[in-house]
């Protein structure tokens, strides 16, 4: 049954009655976490940073001073819909100034030894690994992840650096800093293990970075983890703004020396077809449908658990799985192993908890990014319904994992949808969100057709008892990793990490080959990656 739903913008649109509970008087319902309000929360940064945690305004950064300008963009959490604090948004100009500031940063950066750079970024991980649970609380009340894979992503971003740490001479012999700054533009979903991590490499290989705070979540985790690298003299800038005013200091001024974007196609195919009119360093990770292809298989207790963990964080990750490929005479056993593993999951508030002592709580995902990605996925699952494809899975909330009249628009429960016909966005694209889409296929041609259909992607994966048709089966696959009986991560410390067709343009990056990426060697060098004269990739260890 449909039902109209009013959020908190006076937006009105239809939503099955499945998503909208009414908490009132139930007695299951939950309360929140004592000492984890967002306002808790956002106390204890500004104490820690009170010039870039300001009262209704967080601070852009550069010429070593936190600077109050730009618009404070009203924000909202996607755990309960409540305000919280956003970026100061910036004109083009301020943005430009910022830069100039950065250009001077890198060239005094340059003097600095490489053992004093390794004491300062070394200092900055102590200090994010001090504040872990903090950290972890920004990314839940922004980015809606729960806790504790919240702390996962802290953890990745200070053991990632700290292997830096250890192996970054042998990395830089024979290497240099590039001639300007690296440029960081990057997604919401993963502020500290990708871009915080990035950028603290960045200076550690002898670079000033300049980063584009991301506008739908995500800034105060970043802003926090860099005004610890400001405290202790890095070459940071960070800037708040609309892609449209700051990509023309971000992507095109002459200036920058790389760039390092991640982020969706429309985007990146815009920004790659600005950078082929130059020789601008860049590596650019973009979306792709990564696969799973089941063919020949029996071991269905393996894939239940790659299946299940595989929904971290509602899939809002550029190695999800969301399209499964199964041989047609192996649907049934599929079925029977898939639908216990989507109706276990649990989802709700990430914070919620039954009495006020008890733990924060282990839930498998929370919300979306905001109302409107839930919004967008929600008709997307019907257009593909409508269109000629089978509902072959619709869950729903349960009340009882949220708090009493919170806002849950957010949120979208597992969706799976055999066959999604090939008019439908979600036969080709990633949805980037907890929606499954299964195909059925009877030969190994359309098998691969199927695993391929977005034109390249970054992973992707083949379960099959025969391992030496998996192995030859996957050197067919656009991906760049395809792992075989299991998934295949972004990976971090030595692991390259890249994609193929237009999920990657530019150099690759992971272990020594970020280092590479971000430094410039011998003369006339090519680096491993997917550019439009060559694509070399690094070689994979099984």
């Amino acid at each position: 049954m449909l039902v109209t739903f009013a959020n908190k913008d006076g937006m009105i649109f239809p939503i099955t009655c499945e998503y909208v509970y009414v908490t009132k008087n139930n007695p299951l319902s939950k309360v929140l976490k004592p000492g984890t309000s967002f306002h808790d929360v956002y106390a204890r940064a500004s104490a820690l940073a009170p010039e870039a945690f300001r009262p209704g305004r967080i601070s852009n950064y550069w010429g070593g001073k936190w600077q109050e300008v730009g618009v404070p963009n009203p924000s909202y959490s996607p755990v309960d819909g409540s305000q919280i604090i956003g970026p100061s948004l910036l004109e083009t100009d301020q943005a430009a100034v910022a830069l100039q500031f950065c250009i001077k940063d890198h060239f005094d950066w340059l003097k600095v030894p490489l053992s004093e750079r390794k004491e300062r970024v070394g200092r900055v991980v102590d200090r994010i690994r001090d504040n872990r649970e903090l950290l972890a609380l920004l990314l839940v009340w922004e980015i809606g992840k729960p806790y504790q894979q919240s702390l996962v992503s802290v953890d990745r971003t200070t053991e990632g650096v700290a292997w830096y740490l250890e192996h970054i001479d042998e990395m830089l012999v024979g290497r240099g800093p590039l001639p300007g700054p690296v440029s960081n533009i990057a997604s919401w979903n993963y502020p500290l293990s990708v871009l915080a991590h990035s950028m603290l490499v960045q200076m550690l290989a002898g670079n000033a970075v300049i980063a584009k705070s991301p506008t739908d979540g995500g800034v105060a985790a970043l802003t926090l983890a860099m005004s610890f690298a400001a405290a202790e003299g890095l070459p940071v800038t960070l800037v708040s703004g609309l892609g449209g005013k700051l990509s023309s200091v971000l992507v095109r001024s002459p200036e920058i020396g790389c760039l390092a974007f991640v982020g969706g196609r429309d985007t990146g195919g815009q920004i790659a077809s600005e950078l082929v009119r130059t020789d601008k360093r860049h590596m650019l990770e973009q979306e792709g449908l990564n696969a799973w292809g089941i063919w020949n298989f029996t071991q269905w207790d393996l894939l239940a658990k790659e299946i299940k963990k595989g929904f971290d964080y509602a899939k809002q990750r550029c190695t999800a799985y969301p399209r499964y490929v199964v041989q047609r005479h192996l649907f049934d056993q599929f079925l029977e192993m898939y639908i216990p593993v989507v109706k276990s999951l649990n989802v709700g508030h990430p914070l919620a908890v039954s009495q006020p002592s008890d733990p924060i709580p282990s839930v498998d995902f929370g919300p979306l990014i905001n109302q409107a990605k839930a919004k967008e996925l929600y008709f997307a699952a019907q257009d593909a319904i409508d269109r000629g494809g089978t509902p072959l899975y619709r869950g729903t909330l349960n009340p009882s994992n949220f708090i009493e009249g919170q806002d849950t628009s957010a949120y979208l429960a597992p969706q799976t949808i055999l066959e999604p016909p090939k008019s439908s966005s979600l036969y080709h694209a990633e949805p980037f969100g907890p929606i499954d889409t299964i195909v059925l296929v009877d030969t190994e041609a359309e098998l691969l057709a199927q695993m391929n259909v977005s034109n390249g992607a970054l992973v992707s994966s083949l379960a099959s008892d025969d391992l030496d048709l998996a192995r030859k089966l996957a050197e067919n696959v656009n991906a760049y990793k395809v792992g075989i009986n299991r998934v295949r991560s972004r990976g971090d410390k030595q692991e390259p990490f890249g994609g193929k067709g237009a999920s990657w343009k530019g150099a690759f990056v992971g272990g020594k080959y970020l280092v590479q990426a971000v430094t410039e060697g011998p003369p006339n060098e090519k680096l491993y990656g997917n550019f439009p004269d060559h694509h070399t990739y690094p070689p994979l260890e099984d």
